[in-house]
């Protein structure tokens, strides 16, 4: 049995860990929202010598998912699976900074080819962050099986969203709206230069992350070795409190697990979910300014305090609905709320009264608040329905669900925008029925739930 300084130890490095895993995940929710706030810009394309309009900053931002659902997503939980979130995850990182600087170069150059260059570097970007993403919550289900998971991803979430906070208060500031200004190539890429400052920083704390877990599989490797020889029958099932010793005894992944993964009805029921409901609040986000300002009748600065209201909710409900949900369970009825409040948000924002700032910030403490109750139920039920050999795998391929609906959503939007006489109710109108359809997929989890017990998914987590 390892003893009692090692417990204390591994959990003290739990939190360590975390503090490292944060920061890149915080790097790139800004860099995927730094023109949320400042959309309008994409409006004409006379506003910039960037030159884009609507339909192609639409485009720039659904290139962000097209590499994760054309089959990169998939690889990449395979690889996580294989060669473990160190090695996997520093390749996807590392990618993630790169097509973030392909993005900064394409900004900058202002050339014709320009939206072409963004499009393929967000496509990079997108698929190391969301495989990035994937390394970070399946290091936390590692390190925090035994001890607070939902809080740990409740708080690893929350600071994320201090990242699309950051951009959406920060951007307007950057790139500050003035009447008739046409915003030079530096201007519209100033909140890109932030985000590569970011992206830096992210990088050296993964590499502490990485020497951090490889000293615990190291000692943990050891400490096992030492109480074997000290009693080999109690070593034969040691009680072990490091991120490794969880999975010691599971099976060898396959790739055949995943067809498996595929064929799970609860997976489909998580992932439908997960794409339905982020698609509703993330590919608003991406067009929050041409919606709130026309909707609201209010300036660029307060379109972005507005919208940012969702990220900085989350920074204070997401780690204590986390909590909520470790001690209390109850995720699948935690997730039908969260789909009800975003419905009613969505819905003030379609049909509220035109010019009265307050409805848009009543919507957004109603979006707010689902913003926190649907993930902090969602990614803790994850580990309940399928073993640590394909957990890198399926929150892959629930991302990969996810990341089609959102290319397809972000899209979308922004032809409607671009085309719709009342472009930001017909978008709202979108947004509300993803909610309904969210609102059913939940209730259907409750029902499979109630009909299987076994899967906990209403049980507390192990505190």
């Amino acid at each position: 049995m390892a003893a009692p300084s090692s417990k204390k130890f591994y959990r003290s490095a739990a939190w360590i860990a975390l503090a490292c895993l944060v920061v890149p995940m915080f790097a790139s929710y800004y860099f995927d929202d730094m023109f949320s706030s400042i959309s309008y810009l994409f409006e004409d394309p006379s506003l910039t010598q960037l030159g884009w309009d609507s339909s192609g900053y639409g485009l720039y931002a659904s290139g962000y998912s097209v590499l994760c659902v054309f089959g990169g997503l998939i690889a990449g939980g395979i690889l996580l699976d294989k060669w473990g979130v160190r090695i996997s995850g520093s390749i996807f990182v590392g990618m993630m900074a790169a097509g973030a600087g392909v993005v900064l170069w394409a900004l900058l150059s202002g050339a014709s080819w320009s939206l072409k260059a963004a499009y393929a570097g967000v496509m990079f970007f997108g698929l190391g962050s969301e495989i990035a993403g994937t390394a970070v919550t399946r290091s936390i289900a590692k390190w925090f099986r035994e001890g607070p998971m939902a809080l740990a991803m409740g708080l690893q979430l929350a600071i994320a969203r201090l990242g699309t906070a950051f951009a959406l208060v920060l951007a307007p500031k950057l790139v500050q709206q003035s009447v008739g200004h046409v915003y030079t190539l530096a201007e519209t890429a100033r909140p890109a230069v932030v985000g590569m400052g970011l992206m830096a920083l992210g990088l050296i704390l993964w590499a502490v992350f990485v020497a951090l877990d490889a000293h615990a599989e190291k000692a943990e490797r050891e400490g096992l070795s030492s109480a074997s020889l000290r009693d080999p029958v109690r070593a034969k099932a040691p009680e072990s409190p490091s991120p490794s010793a969880s999975s010691k005894d599971e099976e060898a992944f396959r790739f055949k697990d995943v067809l498996g993964v595929l064929g799970n009805k609860n997976f489909w029921l998580l992932g439908i979910l997960c794409v339905l409901f982020y698609s509703s609040i993330i590919a608003f986000k991406k067009f929050a300014g041409a919606i709130l300002i026309p909707r609201f009748d209010i300036p660029a600065s307060a379109a972005g305090w507005m919208v940012s209201m969702l990220p900085f909710s989350t920074v204070i409900f997401a780690p204590l609905f986390g909590i909520l949900v470790d001690k209390a369970g109850k995720g699948t009825r935690w997730m039908m709320l969260g789909a009800i409040l975003a419905l009613i948000a969505h819905l003030l924002l379609a049909f509220a009264p035109a010019g009265v700032p307050l409805w848009g910030y009543l919507a957004m403490v109603f979006l707010g608040f689902g913003y926190s109750l649907v993930p902090a139920a969602l990614w803790p039920s994850v580990p309940k329905i399928v073993p640590d050999k394909v957990l890198g795998t399926t929150f892959a391929l629930i991302y990969w669900v996810q990341n089609l609906g959102l290319m397809s959503f972000k899209w979308v939007a922004g032809v409607l925008l671009g085309k719709s006489a009342d472009g930001p109710v017909t978008v709202e109108l979108m947004f509300v029925a993803l909610c309904a359809a969210a609102l059913a997929v939940a209730l259907a989890l409750r029902r499979t739930s109630a009909r299987h017990p076994e899967l906990r998914l209403d049980e507390p987590n192990h505190a």
